[in-house]
């Protein structure tokens, strides 16, 4: 049988279809997902409410579409800055706009949804004026009164509500140092939000304390003794009354005057000495003492004291004039 010398070129055509077949199969592959593609679509909110310190764009709108990794990046972009807790600010559309060409995406390649501006208001923890003064009360109960009977808070002034971020909140309420805590007193509350400071609020506290003060029963005159006779104790707010205000009697009897003072006057320490015991020009005892070795000499007063002033003194034998001590009416003490 003899082979037909055309054959090869007979079958050329028919394998010229199957590539164009495979090729075309191919082609319309690599297109369908390319059609059949979800478009990235922003449908932004009218309003939103936040917690957070920023504006997420996921806070503000909600995003679908078939690229994950386009849906985060848009999620994680910062629109601006969070209003305070309790407030709300607008977001405008050209904001969304800069934003988005600011991490290199073109709002033209997005499906966008938007109203010309977005409300966006921040969450907030109330705390009321009540609130911190209760705050502020219970820290000085316990701290400060201690049960006592004669103290007493007549008011706290606290200027208004405060609103805090969503979180863990604390407070520590801290008085001033180094001050009486009698009259008017500032104390501040700092507030914490997941262990940061947040807040300090300043509360204005007045603060009563009842003492006893000693006070005249009658006028004295200047330089009079007093006795017992002389003088009365009443119950006073020691805010009332100066810092250096007399409570115990024993204190000033067997001192005296000053000056002249009036009837119902609340003695302080600056209205009353003690009498002279040594005057200008008396002969004392000047005694010098140190490490079990003690000196005596005689010496001449150059000025008025009163036990416990220190005066000048001169000794007789150096004639060197010494600063001592008044000890009693004969003797001054020169301190090492």
């Amino acid at each position: 049988m003899k082979s037909n010398p055309f054959s090869h070129q007979q079958n050329y055509p028919c394998t010229v279809c199957v590539i164009g077949l495979l090729a075309l199969l191919l082609l319309t592959v690599s297109i369908l997902p390319a059609i059949g593609a979800e478009p990235t679509r922003v449908k932004f909110l009218d309003k939103a409410q936040i917690t957070g310190e920023e504006i997420l764009l996921s806070d503000i709108a909600r995003i679908t579409g078939s690229d994950s990794l386009l849906n985060q990046k848009l999620s994680d972009i910062i629109v601006g800055r969070a209003p305070l807790p309790g407030n709300s600010r607008r977001i405008e559309r050209g904001t969304i706009h800069t934003r988005l060409k600011r991490n290199r995406i073109d709002p033209a390649d997005l499906v966008l949804e938007m109203p010309d501006a977005i409300s966006v208001s921040r969450s907030c923890v109330t705390v009321s004026a009540e609130q911190i003064k209760a705050m502020i009360t219970d820290y000085i109960t316990k701290n400060f009164l201690n049960g006592n009977p004669d103290a007493a808070i007549k008011s706290i002034q606290v200027s208004d509500n405060l609103r805090l971020p969503v979180g863990t909140v604390s407070y520590e309420v801290s008085a001033p140092r180094n001050r009486d805590l009698v009259g008017q007193v500032p104390f501040a509350v700092n507030f914490n939000v997941n262990g940061k400071l947040y807040k300090k609020v300043w509360a204005n506290v007045t603060i009563e304390v009842l003492a006893e003060v000693v006070i005249t029963r009658k006028p004295l005159g200047r330089h009079k003794p007093i006795t017992e006779d002389d003088i009365m104790v009443l119950k006073m707010d020691l805010a009332k009354v100066p810092s250096d205000v007399i409570t115990d009697p024993e204190a000033v009897l067997g001192k005296r005057t000053r000056r002249a003072i009036g009837s119902k006057t609340v003695l302080r320490a600056m209205l009353v000495e003690f009498p002279p015991l040594v005057r200008r020009g008396d002969v004392v005892v000047i005694v010098a003492e140190t490490q079990g070795l003690k000196i005596t000499a005689l010496g001449q007063v150059k000025k008025k004291g009163a036990l416990g002033d220190r005066i000048p003194v001169m000794n007789f034998d150096s004639k060197k004039v010494l600063y001592a001590r008044v000890m009693d009416a004969n003797t001054v003490k020169i301190d090492f």
